[in-house]
C-alpha cells in the first residue's frame, strides 16, 4: 500500500516478495520441519570425527539470503514470519533527520512539531504583536516598496515648505536685515521690518503646518494599504484622506494649544513671585522649576496623544473622540510607546543630518560664506547659491524623513490595537488572508 505515489513506506526492502513466498509455504509444515517439543533436546553429542557443518545449511525453508538480517537468537517456528530489519515499520517514525528514500526525514519531537503556525504578512507588517524592530522595518519598507507614492508625497511637501522657507531668507530677512542694521533707520521703518519678518514667519509656519497636515493624511492612508499588501496611488490616497484635513488641522492646532497652556501655567508662579517681591534667586528657581515642571506634563500629554491623528484618519474619529482612543490604546504602554517614537526621531534626526550636512559644507564651499554669514551675527547675508544648495540638501532630507515618522506612528497605532482588540483578526480577513492562525494574538513577542 502507498499513499503518495513514488513513495516506499519505510521498513520495507527489496526481498518482501521472497518472504511472502517463504510464509506461504510455512503454513502447512511437514513432518521434517516440525521442530521437537522443548523438553526433548535434540542436540546431539559432538564427536571428534563429525565432520563440519555446512555453511549453506537452511534453518528454515523461508530464510532470507545470508547477509540480510542478524542470525535470530533461537529457531523460529514455521509460522512465523522472521523478525524485520531495524528500523520503522508501519506505523513507525523514521528516526529523526533520517533521509530515508527521497530526502531529509522530519526533524525529531519538540523541534517544530506542535508549535503555532507563522503569523500571516499579506503586506509589510506580520499580522501579530509587533516587535520595535518590526515597526521600524514596517515603516521603511513601505517607503521602499510604495516608493512612488510615498516619497512623491513627501518630496511635494519638502519642496513647498523649503520654498517658502527660501523666499523668507532670501527676500524678506535679507532686505529687513539690512534695514535694521543700518544705523540710521527711522523708528517706522523698523516697526515695518519687524513686522515684515514675522508675516513671513508666520506665512513659512502656515505652508509647515498645512504641508505637514497634507503629508501626514496620505501617509497614513499609504501605510495602511501597505499593512494588507494593496497598491495605492496618491489621487486614491488624497480621495481617501481629504474629508478627515480638517478635523486633522483641529487636532494639531488643539494639541498646539494645550502645551502653550500647560507651559504658560507652569510659568505663571514665578512670574507671578517675581512681579511681586522681584526676580531674585526664589523667583528664578520657582520659574525654572515651573518650567521644568510644565515641560515633563507636555511630554506626557504628547505621548498619550500621539496616536489621536491615525486614530483620526483611519477610525473616521473626530477630534475628541480620536484624543480619546490616543488615551485609551497608550493606557498601560506610555513607555513603550515614548520608546518607540523616540527611537524614531534619532533615526530620522540622523538621516537628516547626513543628507543637509553635506550640502552645507558644499555651499560654504561654493559660495564662499563663514559661519558668520550663515547665523547672520555679522557680514553680509547669506547669498542665493548658499540658500539654494542648502534648500536642495533639506528637501532631500525631509523627503526621506517624513515618511518614517508617519509611517512608525500609524503601525505603532495598528500594533497597539493587535495588542488590546485583536485587530489582526480583522485586518487578515480585509487582506483576504484564509486560515489565520487563532492564539497569536495575546502576549507581547520577544524584543518588545
Amino acid at each position: 500500500m502507498s499513499d503518495t505515489p513514488g513513495w516506499t513506506s519505510p521498513g520495507s526492502d527489496p526481498s518482501s516478495e521472497e518472504r511472502k513466498t517463504g510464509a506461504a509455504g510455512a503454513a502447512e509444515p511437514t513432518p521434517s520441519d516440525t521442530p521437537p517439543p522443548p523438553s526433548e533436546p535434540t542436540e546431539p553429542t559432538a564427536q571428534p570425527d563429525d565432520a563440519p557443518r555446512n555453511p549453506d545449511a537452511k534453518w528454515a525453508e523461508g530464510q532470507p539470503p545470508p547477509g540480510q538480517w542478524s542470525a535470530p537468537t533461537g529457531a523460529p517456528a514455521p509460522d512465523q514470519t522472521p523478525p524485520p530489519p531495524p528500523g520503522a515499520g508501519w506505523g513507525g517514525r523514521p528516526p529523526a533527520g533520517s533521509g530515508g528514500w527521497g530526502g531529509p526525514g522530519p526533524a525529531a519531537w519538540g523541534n517544530g512539531w506542535g508549535g503555532p503556525p507563522p503569523a500571516a504578512k499579506p503586506g509589510v507588517i506580520p499580522l501579530r504583536p509587533l516587535s520595535i524592530g518590526e515597526i521600524l522595518d514596517g515603516a521603511i519598507s513601505t517607503m521602499r516598496a510604495y516608493w512612488r507614492t510615498v516619497l512623491g508625497i513627501s518630496l511635494t511637501v519638502s519642496v513647498l515648505v523649503q520654498l517658502s522657507l527660501l523666499l523668507l531668507q532670501g527676500v524678506i530677512l535679507k532686505d529687513t536685515t539690512s534695514k535694521l542694521s543700518d544705523p540710521d533707520v527711522s523708528p517706522g521703518e523698523a516697526l515695518r521690518s519687524l513686522g515684515s519678518i514675522t508675516a513671513g514667519t508666520a506665512l513659512v509656519g502656515l505652508v509647515s503646518v498645512i504641508g505637514t497636515i497634507v503629508a501626514t493624511a496620505l501617509l497614513t492612508t499609504v501605510t495602511s494599504r501597505a499593512v494588507l499588501g494593496k497598491q495605492v496611488g496618491i489621487g486614491e490616497a488624497w480621495r481617501e484622506s481629504r474629508g478627515q484635513l480638517l478635523k486633522l488641522l483641529g487636532l494639531l492646532m488643539l494639541l498646539g494649544l494645550i502645551t502653550v497652556v500647560v507651559l504658560a501655567v507652569g510659568m505663571v508662579p514665578g512670574l507671578v513671585l517675581g512681579a511681586v517681591a522681584g526676580f531674585d534667586a526664589p523667583a528664578v528657581a520657582l520659574l525654572v522649576l515651573g518650567i521644568l515642571a510644565a515641560v515633563v506634563v507636555v511630554i506626557w500629554l504628547t505621548i498619550r496623544f500621539s496616536l489621536a491623528s491615525p486614530a483620526l484618519m483611519l477610525e473616521r474619529q473626530g477630534v475628541l473622540k480620536s484624543m480619546t482612543r490616543s488615551a485609551k490604546l497608550v493606557q498601560g504602554s506610555w513607555w513603550r510607546v515614548l520608546g518607540v517614537q523616540f527611537l524614531a526621531g534619532i533615526i530620522a534626526n540622523i538621516v537628516s543630518a547626513l543628507t543637509v550636512i553635506p550640502f552645507t559644507i558644499i555651499a560654504f564651499a561654493v559660495n564662499g560664506e563663514n559661519m558668520t554669514s550663515l547665523l547672520g551675527t555679522g557680514g553680509q547675508p547669506a547669498g542665493w547659491s548658499f540658500l539654494l544648495i542648502t534648500a536642495v540638501g533639506s528637501v532631500i532630507g525631509g523627503t526621506l524623513t517624513l515618511p518614517i515618522k508617519a509611517g512608525v506612528t500609524v503601525l505603532l497605532y495598528i500594533d497597539q490595537r493587535i495588542r488590546r482588540e485583536a485587530l489582526d483578526l480583522e485586518l487578515a480577513r480585509a487582506a483576504g488572508v484564509q486560515g489565520s492562525a487563532p492564539g497569536t494574538t495575546p502576549g507581547p513577542v520577544p524584543g518588545s
